[in-house]
């Protein structure tokens, strides 16, 4: 049996530094999110990916990568986000066995009205904490452990 490979001091800070960053930059944004507009974390990113996705939508599919969330995870915010009159389901243009959500004109007015103040919390809990040169390094990182997890990520095909 190999001898396991345990973390020296350097690592352990790298990891446990990320693991605090996963529980609570999200954290704290939902709360903002929630204070802002009734809604999570989650529920804007599948705004914000539609409203800025070409035509205002995506076949569930793409939307539930972009989201990093199941198919049925994402059909159940969907049918959350539809109720609220802020997108809709429709079959592909085309090709109709492929479902999309489509952003309605009020969960675009939505995004718009929520996006500053959330720009803002990732600036003032986030960014604003780099140099550019952080950002810069982070973004190289971020992509090599993206890849490791998944080499089509669709942040690495916008590259």
């Amino acid at each position: 049996m190999t001898e396991p490979r345990w973390l020296n001091a350097d690592e352990r800070r790298a990891w446990l530094a990320q693991l605090s960053i996963n529980t609570m930059l999200p954290a704290s944004l939902d709360t903002q999110l929630h204070a802002a507009g009734k809604l999570s974390l989650f529920d804007y990113n599948v705004l914000a990916m539609l409203s800025e996705a070409e035509g205002h939508f995506l076949p569930m599919s793409e939307l539930a990568a972009r989201t990093s969330a199941s198919l049925s995870r994402l059909s159940h915010v969907v049918t959350k986000l539809q109720n609220r009159g802020w997108l809709e389901r429709r079959p592909h243009p085309g090709d109709a066995r492929v479902t999309t959500a489509h952003l309605t004109d009020a969960g675009m007015e939505t995004i718009v009205k929520l996006a500053p103040g959330h720009v803002e919390a990732v600036r003032s809990l986030f960014l604003d904490a780099l140099t550019s040169e952080d950002v810069a390094d982070l973004a190289r990182i971020g992509e090599k452990i993206v890849a490791r997890l998944d080499d089509d990520h669709w942040i690495l095909r916008e590259r």
